[in-house]
This record gives structure tokens, C-alpha cells and sequence, in this order.
């Protein structure tokens, strides 16, 4: 994976917020959800990048590619 440098990431701020304690088990409440959000931006850009399609919605399946893919063939 290449090495983009820490002045070409970007900031990001963590920002805790209080609420009721929730219903998982002692009161637990998702903390790992927003790693999943990046991955999905970074893969459809790839796609474009490769491709010069861009796919906005997921899922980002092989059929979704090549569906784009012949639709840009017809514009």
C-alpha cells in the first residue's frame, strides 16, 4: 500500500456524545462503525480511477461494474 504521508491525510476529530446507555449488554454501544465508511469511498474511486465509471451506490459487486460499465458504453 503506498505511503500517502501524514500531510496528505486528512483530520479527523473525535467528538463523544452523551446519551441513554443503550440496550447491548452493559450498556455498550457501537464504537467501530465509521472504519467501514472510508474503505467503500476508497474502492469506488479505485473503480473509477481504472474504469472512468463511477459507481454512487453500493454494492460494489462485479454486476454493478459491468452494468456501469455498458451503460457508459450506450451514453
Amino acid at each position: 500500500m503506498p505511503d500517502l504521508g501524514h500531510d496528505m491525510m486528512p483530520r479527523i476529530e473525535t467528538t463523544l456524545v452523551h446519551g441513554y446507555p443503550g440496550s447491548g449488554p452493559y450498556g455498550a454501544k457501537g464504537a467501530g462503525e465509521i472504519a467501514c465508511v472510508p474503505p467503500m469511498a476508497a474502492i469506488a474511486n479505485a473503480i473509477y480511477n481504472a474504469t472512468g465509471v463511477r459507481i454512487k451506490t453500493l454494492p460494489l459487486s462485479p454486476e454493478t461494474i459491468l452494468r456501469a460499465l455498458k451503460e457508459a458504453e450506450k451514453a
